[in-house]
């Protein structure tokens, strides 16, 4: 069994990576910034027996989602699992004090753009064979945040989240499309969050705690496996139960 994970050299990637390997996958991981990362992702994969490769593009170009797929297919010529889990950082680091139009232009490239030329591509080629695509959505986007990144991550996310039901429409029935949408999860922004957000993360949760990146791979792992067969065109929400709480600062 093959998957290709674009956006697995850390986090939330680098977990479903891990949690695939371990059930048996072998697995292709995409970076783009974090280099040693996403190499060290790959060194752990092989450490559980399983093959592993690193190839390092950029989503916000057109020329590099192509070049991305055309590696992994040279890798693989059949890839079972392809997860787009890649997604522009607009939260932390320098790109946290661009502008509102520069951080949505970006993620509209990378979470959009890049997720909707990708999974088509990979799902023409899937058709000879069958196999499994899951795109990431966000849990607030159906009822909508109020603030900037609200606003921003709805409007991103939303539109992964539709176009995850038509594309699923499109391939079916050999190959099937479904949609994880996170809540909190505790991330690189999660850790560095204020008091007021580690508070509210967990008040919004009926559980009453931040979610783990292995929370979403144990999940995602449901979701591309037979255990999943009869399932496609969904959005799984992990965030353990949302209560409606909380007003953005």
């Amino acid at each position: 069994m093959s998957s290709a994970l674009p956006g697995s050299s850390s986090g939330i990637g680098r977990a479903i990576a891990l949690r695939l390997a371990g059930a048996g996958a072998n697995c292709l991981i995409h970076g783009h910034s974090h280099i040693d990362a996403a190499h060290t992702t790959a060194k752990e994969i092989e450490q559980l027996g399983r093959s592993s490769q690193v190839v390092l593009v950029n989503l916000a170009v057109p020329e590099e989602q192509d070049r991305l797929i055309q590696e992994c297919f040279a890798w693989r010529s059949k890839i079972d699992i392809w997860i787009n889990n890649a997604g522009a950082d607009v939260l932390t680091g320098t790109a946290a004090n661009w502008s509102f139009d520069d951080k949505l232009a970006e993620l509209w490239r990378v979470d959009v753009t890049a997720t909707i030329r990708v999974a088509r591509q990979v799902g023409q080629r899937m058709l000879r064979h069958g196999g499994t695509i899951l795109n990431m959505g966000w849990d607030q986007a159906e009822q909508g945040m109020a603030g900037d990144s609200g606003e921003m991550f709805a409007a991103v996310k939303g539109a992964v989240m539709a176009f995850s039901r038509s594309l699923a429409r499109s391939l079916a029935p050999q190959v099937r499309v479904n949609c994880l949408a996170p809540g909190w999860i505790r991330t690189a922004w999660g850790n560095e969050a204020s008091e007021y957000w580690q508070q509210r993360a967990k008040a919004e949760s009926l559980l009453g705690r931040w979610g783990t990146p292995d929370d979403v791979a144990a999940a995602a792992h449901f979701l591309v496996s037979p255990t999943a067969s009869f399932i496609t065109g969904q959005t799984m929400m992990v965030n353990g139960g949302r209560r409606n709480e909380g007003a953005a600062p």
